[in-house]
């Protein structure tokens, strides 16, 4: 009877070494997995990574993963894989890396992930490539569904997902009563992106909403909880800064041009971004709502991508509607 199970035993296990079912069973994963070679491209893709980052299997399987595909850093922009990146260090190194950075979805905003590289060896015990582990550090799925968040009353922007231009005003008016009462400091950010009106003649209105949901999407990455993000007009929008005032404002506008400026959305085969201003303003006694965002609005400095491609849309393309 024991020589029977042990029998059953080795062939339920040797059912699984079939390589076809192993590939099964990790491409089903829904942790984003990617395996490169030595030269970085890519030779498998989870559907966890597709979730994450929007791209499918198709889509990435021999394209190297730096670029678009699978960029991560935990700087704001990074255009080449070096040592720095897990998969270099994990090539070069020959020893697993781990890192906390970002990766472009396929829409254009930021993903915070976590990502584990590790390396691949041959029998000879030569690495052959890096398997990558990545996962998403987004809130809890239903944290905007409760009762005294924006979402989950119904106080957003539709086409955004971020808080409207009237619960704003009220956040605005609510914490200038907190600064007048306690001193409490907080400095707002007034943003305005350039050349809407043309964008959205050239690419139509579902490209106009694609750029939308990208830039709230990456406003409500970089700052923190306790901030507050809303969309004011067509193509502007507020963030107001709690405990944020002076030097750290102007820090904090700084580093979301530059994440803005390196974000774009994918439209007709092609990284499309607009430039945007930013203005900032620290609350002062006496201030109105008013008064901060005509300061704010009066020190506005813009910031550009050149490296993404225009608003004109490609020769002989036609125009969305």
């Amino acid at each position: 009877m024991k020589i029977v199970e042990c029998f059953a035993a080795g062939q339920r296990m040797s059912a699984f070494e079939d390589p076809e079912i192993c590939r099964s069973l990790l491409e089903s994963l829904q942790v984003g997995v990617c395996v490169v070679d030595l030269q970085k491209k890519i030779i498998f893709w989870s559907d966890g990574a597709e979730r994450i980052t929007g791209n499918l299997r198709h889509e990435v399987v021999g394209r190297p993963c730096a670029g678009r595909t699978l960029s991560q850093c935990d700087q704001n922009t990074c255009e080449a894989c070096g040592t720095e990146c897990p998969v270099g260090a994990a090539i070069q190194g020959a020893h697993p890396g781990r890192t906390e950075g970002y990766l472009h979805h396929r829409r254009g905003h930021r993903v915070p992930v976590q990502v584990w590289a590790v390396p691949v060896r041959d029998a000879h015990g030569s690495v052959i490539g890096v398997l990558q582990s990545f996962e998403d550090h987004h809130e809890p799925a239903d944290d905007g569904q409760r009762e005294d968040s924006p979402k989950g009353s119904g106080r957003v922007d539709e086409i955004s997902g971020i808080a409207n231009r009237t619960i704003m005003q009220a956040h605005l008016r609510e914490t200038l009563r907190t600064f007048a009462e306690l001193q409490v400091p907080f400095g707002v950010l007034h943003l305005r992106l350039k050349g809407f009106e043309v964008f959205r003649a050239n690419f139509g209105a579902e490209a106009v909403n694609c750029m939308l949901r990208m830039v709230s999407h990456t406003l409500e990455l970089a700052v923190w909880r306790t901030d507050h993000v809303g969309r004011w007009t067509d193509d502007q929008f507020l963030v107001i800064l709690n405990g944020c005032s002076g030097d750290s404002l102007r820090a904090v506008g700084d580093r979301i041009g530059r994440m803005l400026a390196n974000d774009g959305t994918e439209w007709w085969g092609d990284k499309r971004s607009l430039a945007v201003s930013i203005g900032h303003a620290a609350a002062r006694p006496g201030d109105t709502g008013e008064s901060m965002l005509e300061r704010a609005r009066q020190n506005m400095q813009t910031i550009s991508n050149q490296k993404t491609s225009p608003t004109k849309p490609a020769k002989g393309a036609a125009s969305g509607t």
